[in-house]
């Protein structure tokens, strides 16, 4: 249950503003956490291809760090995400004119690549937004009451993610080619989504040095400087380093396993990722609390060891393939336990990837933290996902998911040590 007490009135309207927003991106991400797997399965687009799908979405990342600099000199932020919003939503329209059935696809079809093209656009308001998150919420909310509210709005989005998907899934089984009038339909709500957002209140800075070739140097200078001070925050970011060479180099991995390992209908795809997301609704709004009271570290060790247990159980799938059918769903017993490992791997990482970097710094700097941490997402982009591929198809599926598990606990590792060297829970304490 949602409670507000001990909140002002300027934390109270910007949650409206905030829980709308997430209720709205919760319909989209429901249905986006099926697009790899309907590019597969529908648009029988190849493993490579499916792997560059999932690489955009974390690619764009790589230059968030100069679209932070950008931020700091724009005084219209609200103005510049929507007209963001509409110029890299409104291209998926251009799905209405796709096929609608897989006798008008070739094996290397121009509406595979059309299809890529559209949503790397759709992913390059990424950098700008998740930064911008970061800066209105940290503006507004509380120390206090940041990991609190944060947990709300996210179960909030996972309820009508789950809800969306399950009903996609549906719609998938029974028309294939239903995302062709399904994504536009997530055009319209993306736009309505970032106005939204850019509804709650946001206090400029008074000064705004002007944009030139200098937002690069400044921006590789901040880096250095936040590396150089703030150690913890360099340890986190080495152990979110090792964290996303195994996720991203299993989840378009994970995305073949179902279709070819175990042959899952679009349908059982939605229920594994249903029954994780409902999971975690009943758990964010405990880990939110418990971050404002533990060092995001430890909290991130925990995040860590979930994401391994989860990937273990595809291998385990393969050793022990015992499922049942259940009303047209497939249900692998490892695989169903697995999913609950990932539901506390999800409801963990949704806080720690959002605003875990927020708890390394005061609240003038959230967007600066933000940035490197999503950059540094984007470096990683740029190799992993199709190197899993690679290692997929040179390997085998138990190989690469027992290489992800093990870069997993050696970040776990990382989080311990860095705790144990610096103990101090104060931000002028961490700098050095």
């Amino acid at each position: 249950m949602v409670t507000l007490k001990n909140t002002n009135k300027n934390e109270r309207t910007t949650f409206r503003f905030h829980f709308a927003y997430a209720l709205i991106e919760g319909i989209i991400g429901g249905i986006l956490v099926l697009n790899e797997f309907v590019f597969l399965k529908s648009l029988h687009g190849s493993p490579y291809q499916v792997g560059m799908l999932f690489q955009f979405s974390m690619v764009v990342l790589l230059v968030a760090i100069f679209i932070n600099e950008v931020l700091h000199r724009i005084k219209n932020k609200k103005g510049l995400l929507r007209r963001t919003a509409v110029l890299t939503r409104l291209p998926l329209m251009l799905l209405l004119f796709f096929p609608r059935q897989a006798g008008d696809m070739g094996a290397d079809s121009v509406y595979h690549y059309l299809f890529l093209v559209i949503f790397l656009v759709y992913y390059l308001a990424s950098p700008l937004i998740f930064p911008s998150i970061n800066i209105l919420l940290k503006q507004n909310y509380s120390t206090a009451n940041f990991g609190r509210l944060y947990s709300y709005a996210t179960s909030a989005k996972k309820i009508t993610t789950l809800a969306s998907t399950f009903l996609f899934g549906i719609l998938l089984d029974k028309d294939p080619f239903a995302f062709v009038y399904i994504y536009p339909l997530v055009a319209i709500l993306g736009i309505v989504s970032i106005y939204m957002l850019t509804s709650i209140s946001f206090e400029p800075e008074n000064s705004a040095p002007p944009i030139t070739v200098r937002i690069f140097s400044d921006a590789i200078n901040r880096v250095s400087e936040i590396f150089k001070t703030n150690r913890p925050y360099l340890h986190y970011q080495i152990g979110f380093m090792l964290y996303g060479l195994a996720f991203m180099g299993t989840n378009s991995v994970i995305t073949i396993f179902y279709d070819r390992a175990v042959g899952l209908n679009y349908s059982s795809v939605a229920f594994y990722k249903n029954f994780y997301n409902l999971i975690a609704i009943f758990l964010l709004p405990l880990f939110g609390k418990i971050l404002a009271h533990t060092d995001p570290r430890k909290f991130a060790a925990l995040t860590y060891g979930a994401l391994a247990l989860y990937l273990l159980s595809f291998p385990a799938t393969l050793l022990f393939p015992v499922s049942v059918d259940f009303l047209g769903l497939q249900i692998y017993f490892m695989l169903l336990a697995g999913v609950i490992f990932n539901s506390v791997f999800i409801s963990t990482m949704a806080i720690s990837w959002s605003i875990g970097s927020s708890f390394f710094c005061n609240r003038n700097e959230a967007g600066d933290y933000q940035s490197i941490h999503l950059s540094l997402t984007g470096v990683r982009a740029l190799f992993i996902p199709l190197a899993g591929i690679f290692l997929y198809e040179v390997a085998g599926f138990t190989a690469t998911f027992t290489l992800a598990a093990s870069l997993l606990m050696a970040g776990i590792g990382l989080m311990f040590w860095s705790r144990k060297k610096y103990k101090l829970n104060q931000l002028d304490d961490y700098k050095v």
